[in-house]
């Protein structure tokens, strides 16, 4: 049987950055491609998900892509408010990763 494992053990980087001034992207690179495996078959980590996290609607999630190169899944969303704009808080959208970080996820 698979324990659950916090995402923070399994990755090397959580980060959070603009996509132009109306996205934002999420990289998460795992520390070996067969912990990377292992999540991608997961299926732990969708638009569903995402959506959830951050508290959107699932057709603000533009994409989830599973990037076997870099053993990394990137995630993209529509910013809640454009880059620069008045209420924005995040300019540079650097400090949008916390909710991933407590992800959970089955691995042997």
């Amino acid at each position: 049987m698979a324990e659950a494992k916090n995402i923070r053990e399994l990755v090397d980087v959580v980060r959070s950055k603009n996509a132009g001034p109306y996205e934002l992207t999420f990289d998460l690179i795992f520390k070996s491609f067969e912990i990377y495996e292992q999540v991608k078959k997961s299926g732990v980590i969708n638009e569903e998900l995402i959506a959830q996290l951050y508290g959107i609607d699932l057709e603000q999630v533009i994409s989830v892509i599973n990037y076997d190169p870099a053993k990394a899944i990137k995630a993209t969303i529509v910013r809640p408010y454009s880059s620069g704009a008045i209420g924005e808080r995040d300019v540079y959208g650097a400090q949008q990763h916390a909710p991933l970080l407590n992800i959970e996820v089955p691995i042997q």
